[in-house]
């Protein structure tokens, strides 16, 4: 299953909601990786949002819980805005801080809300004469920031996003290509195979740093072009 929640409005229309929580990384001496809060917003918010415009729903606000300080909001939403700028959405923010309480580690949780009809979710379009690429390197930690040659950068994804050769794009989850893989299968209905990759099979993708696609081999010489070094094939077996 994706990880986008849908509910029913009126006239064939539904709310969509996508989440993403970040933990013990930022600018406290606490966390494990170290990060600019504004940083940290951007990666979470990216995740989120990627997760609902791949579902083919249309992002209408991000919801921010700030378990950092309440002096880091308004570079939590700068994070947030520079995730909308590169995906050209400009959304409303709004959120809670925990003000109470100091905490020793960074802590945050982005909600993105958007809508979708129901007849145009991007969900189940995968036919079986399809193929699959990974683009991107799946990547989580320090390795985010010290290698963001191998990011997917989210000019690309609204790229793919509206390319006739894509059938559905599924970012890389913590639990690795594998995974979104059969679930993609799943949601298909399409027979379990095997597959093959360049790239690592179950490392963790972290902050979406990476999306799975599944396309029509008829235009993998131009998704090849757009995606360069970041395009890597996964084959699966017949």
């Amino acid at each position: 299953m994706r990880d986008v929640l849908f509910l029913p409005l009126a006239d064939g229309v539904e709310l969509a909601v996508a989440a993403d929580g970040s933990a013990a990384v930022g600018d406290k001496p606490g966390d494990v990786v170290s990060a600019p809060a504004d940083v940290v917003a951007y990666f979470a918010a990216r995740v989120a949002l990627l997760e609902l415009l791949s579902v083919g729903a249309e992002a209408r606000a991000v919801v921010l819980q700030n378990f950092i300080a309440d002096d880091r909001w308004e570079a939590l939403c700068r994070g947030v805005e520079r995730a909308g700028r590169e995906l050209a959405l400009s959304l409303p923010i709004t959120g809670s801080t925990e003000s109470n309480f100091p905490t020793v580690q960074s802590a945050l949780g982005v909600t993105a809300l958007g809508t979708v009809g129901s007849q145009r979710k991007r969900i189940g379009m995968t036919p079986e004469t399809a193929r699959f690429a990974v683009i991107g390197r799946p990547l989580v930690g320090a390795a985010v920031l010290a290698q963001p040659e191998w990011v997917l950068p989210l000019s690309l994804f609204a790229e793919l996003l509206v390319s006739p050769h894509v059938y559905e794009l599924v970012p890389i989850g913590s639990k690795g290509i594998f995974y979104e893989w059969t679930g993609l299968l799943a949601a298909n209905r399409l027979r379990f195979r095997s597959c093959s990759c360049p790239l690592s099979l179950f490392s963790s993708g972290g902050p979406a740093t990476a999306v799975l696609i599944s396309y029509d081999p008829v235009g993998e010489p131009k998704l090849k072009q757009q995606a360069g070094r970041l395009f890597f094939p996964l084959f699966a077996e017949r």
